[in-house]
């Protein structure tokens, strides 16, 4: 006998933040992330799937300080993992730890992840024969500390804070999290790009605005064997085999062949320009698929359109989850943090997506990202109440690590010069006149009659 939708449903999906963490991040997941660890970097208090498992929650916590989220990402930690040895209790430690992990640990997590997506939402994953991805770039801010200014620099305005550049890709259908790279504020996209195609799967079709726009990063495309639907600009020289109008133009094949490549005598590149008109401004397509029946215009359409999930991404993970600026103040952190968070990103996406799969594996709408992470908070808050007494910090044992340290005064209160702001003036003294002598008999006539 077959049993109710509903207790299939309960029985398929996880019932606890901890169990749609545990389905994505499996241990075998855990096994192969510790190979990636040196052995020297084993026995230490944080060990690795601790530190890994704070540093996530650090993206969910809320907090104003790296402290706050600390204590309660660790508090959550002791809870589900009651009968583990529990990890260091200072956030100097959970640093010290942090700065000596492997990159390598988190990029294998992420592969892992990305290996499991294609499976779990295998009924939305292809349109048309083609794996679409969304690509885009954004830049994230970091603290003024003298390491960050020396080794990122500044990257828009002049006296600008240091900044990452990240560069995602996003699977379209689904609008999940595929993989990401990251960089220098000044970094190019077109170059992140090109390291991410080893990433993709077969069939996959790149879609990007105007700001992709090179003959190497097609090149590399083709030679990848897949697909790319790029938005064209007036920067953009495109030649055709006769003399066309542009207010007639519909779709045809081109030549994108700038005049570098002409001189250096390197072929040209065959491809289809697609327009896509428009209310405001018509919108110029150029892709590599040169068949109308794998790609018409109408569906280059809706994928172009699609392609506005990667700016719904980025929200969501400034905005949403605060990561408009980063919190640390060193490289090796700063490039930790942001990692991680973006991992982060990806797991909350995709618990989303899979909550709102249906019976047939299609997912009908879109995760709502704001209120996935109110739901993670409010699981946290749960799993906090149930803290037993040894795993509590009294009320004035608190207060004796809080206590003021009073000193000498070493020095002003302002390190270092401000970029753009203006040097603060302290306030002159008091200007002392001499009193008059009606003053002064005005003055004691007033006093004496008080």
């Amino acid at each position: 006998m077959a049993r109710p939708a509903s207790r299939t449903k309960a029985h398929h999906c996880p019932q606890t933040f901890l169990d749609s963490l545990r389905h994505f991040l499996t241990p075998n997941l855990w096994k192969q992330a510790r190979q990636a660890l040196p052995a020297r970097h084993r026995d230490q208090r944080w060990q690795l799937q601790p530190l890994l498992f704070t540093l996530l929650l650090f993206t969910f916590c809320s907090g104003s300080s790296l402290e706050e989220r600390f204590e309660t990402a660790r508090a959550f930690h002791v809870v589900c993992h009651s009968k583990r040895r529990r990890p260091g209790r200072s956030v100097q430690g959970f640093h010290k730890a942090l700065a000596h992990l492997p990159l390598g640990c988190l990029r294998v997590l992420a592969a892992g992840v990305r290996q499991l997506l294609p499976t779990q939402f295998a009924r939305d994953w292809t349109v048309n024969g083609f794996v679409p991805f969304g690509c885009d770039g954004s830049r994230l801010q970091c603290p003024r500390s003298r390491e960050l200014e020396a080794r990122l620099g500044q990257a828009a305005k002049q006296d600008s804070p240091p900044m990452l550049w990240v560069t995602a890709l996003v699977h379209l259908r689904t609008g999940l999290l595929w993989t990401w790279r990251l960089g220098k504020g000044i970094a190019s996209e077109g170059a992140h790009l090109k390291a991410l195609l080893i990433t993709l799967p077969a069939n996959a079709l790149l879609v990007a605005d105007a700001g992709y726009l090179s003959y190497d990063l097609y090149s590399c495309i083709l030679k990848a064997n897949q697909s790319f639907l790029i938005r064209m600009s007036s920067r953009a020289y495109l030649y055709t085999p006769q003399r066309q109008s542009l207010k007639r133009f519909h779709e045809g094949p081109v030549w994108y062949w700038p005049g570098e490549q002409q001189k250096k005598e390197q072929p040209p590149l065959p491809l289809r320009l697609i327009r896509i008109r428009g209310q405001k401004a018509d919108v110029w397509l150029l892709t590599n698929v040169l068949d109308r029946k794998k790609l018409g215009r109408k569906r280059a359409e809706q994928l172009y359109h699609w392609r506005w999930r990667n700016e719904g991404l980025f929200r969501t993970y400034k905005q949403t989850l605060g990561k408009v600026k980063l919190a640390h103040r060193t490289v090796r952190l700063v490039h930790r943090e942001a990692e991680a968070s973006l991992l982060a990103v990806q797991l909350l996406l995709a618990h989303g997506a899979w909550a709102l799969q249906q019976r047939d594996g299609s997912v009908k709408a879109l995760p709502s990202a704001r209120r996935g992470i109110q739901q993670i908070r409010r699981e946290i808050a749960d799993g906090l109440a149930r803290l037993g007494p040894r795993q509590r910090q009294w009320y004035f044992e608190r207060w004796e690590d809080m206590v003021w340290r009073a000193g000498k005064k070493r020095g002003n209160k302002t390190r270092r010069p401000w970029p753009r702001r203006k040097p603060h003036k302290p306030p002159k003294p008091p200007k002392l006149r001499t009193l008059s002598k009606a003053q002064k008999v005005l003055g004691d006539r007033l006093l004496n009659a008080a």
